[in-house]
């Protein structure tokens, strides 16, 4: 690979985050923090941080496996996690209130991978913000840049959220950043998935790594090189780049309010 993305300074990104955080809580009067906690790479850098900007009793994980689809391993490392930052977390099975929507649904289809996956992410919002109003704290959502910019969530699921700490983060960045906060290797290196169905892996379905993801989106977006000359210094193919590029902007619409027509000049006085 011809071009890494350069390096943040790690120190300072966790004094940033931390201040971003308890600004937030407090501004909103909110007891504390929600936090979806699957084991993986983002969720698991989302606790620690909030854990040292919040302290361990104003954190709350729900961790919420769908046993048909989540790996033991990274049920395992959710609670190996909680455990380690000592944090409250409770565990819910999701199968069942999935299923339930399917099944009752007038309109459903049978076996609709993309669909099934995102009832998936839309239930563990729902489970997270009843915790939101009951508990009077913020759902601290765990995407980061990359997956932001080129639309890898789900609209009103893993998208929904009241903060994104790691939000101006690339996937890349992430990485650098639990291994300076010391997290288990096994997570810092973990294969990112949003593990909405068997065997899903981001890079797998996306077809194409972070390594040239993050790269592009830095070079495309930050510094407005043109794709052919961000092809060239990353040592991929144009196609490629202009994949990305075509994740960005078919993917707006998922980080922006849903629109409505303009229809304040129509008023008659």
């Amino acid at each position: 690979m011809g071009f890494v993305l350069p390096a943040l300074d790690n120190s300072q990104v966790e004094r940033e985050i931390c201040s971003f955080i308890r600004r937030k809580v407090e501004g909103a009067g909110a007891r504390g923090l929600v936090i979806g906690l699957s084991g993986g790479l983002d969720s698991s850098v989302v606790a620690y941080l909030a854990v040292r900007a919040l302290g361990a009793d104003r954190v709350r994980a729900l961790i919420m496996p769908d046993h048909r689809v989540t790996p033991k391993e990274d049920l395992n490392d959710a609670w190996a996690v909680a455990g380690e930052l000592g944090i409250e977390a409770k565990e819910v099975d999701i199968a069942p209130m999935c299923d339930a929507i399917v099944e009752r649904h007038p309109y459903r289809v049978e076996d609709n991978l993309v669909a099934m996956g995102n009832v998936r992410a839309r239930v563990r919002m729902v489970l997270l913000y009843y915790v939101a109003n009951v508990m009077n704290v913020l759902v601290c959502g765990t995407s980061d840049k990359s997956e932001i910019m080129i639309g890898y969530f789900t609209k009103y699921g893993d998208g929904g959220a009241d903060i994104l700490p790691i939000g101006d983060l690339y996937k890349t960045d992430v990485r650098r950043l639990a291994r300076y906060l010391g997290l288990p290797d096994r997570i810092a290196s973990k294969p990112s998935s949003p593990r909405l169905w068997p065997g899903q892996t981001a890079e797998g379905e996306l077809g194409v790594s972070y390594d040239v993801i993050d790269p592009t989106l830095y070079l495309v977006y930050e510094k407005g090189h043109r794709p052919e000359e961000v092809a060239s210094r990353i040592g991929v193919s144009l196609d490629v780049v202009n994949a990305v590029i075509r994740r960005v902007e078919g993917s707006r619409h998922k980080r922006a309010m849903p629109p409505f027509p303009s229809l304040s000049h129509l008023r008659l006085s």
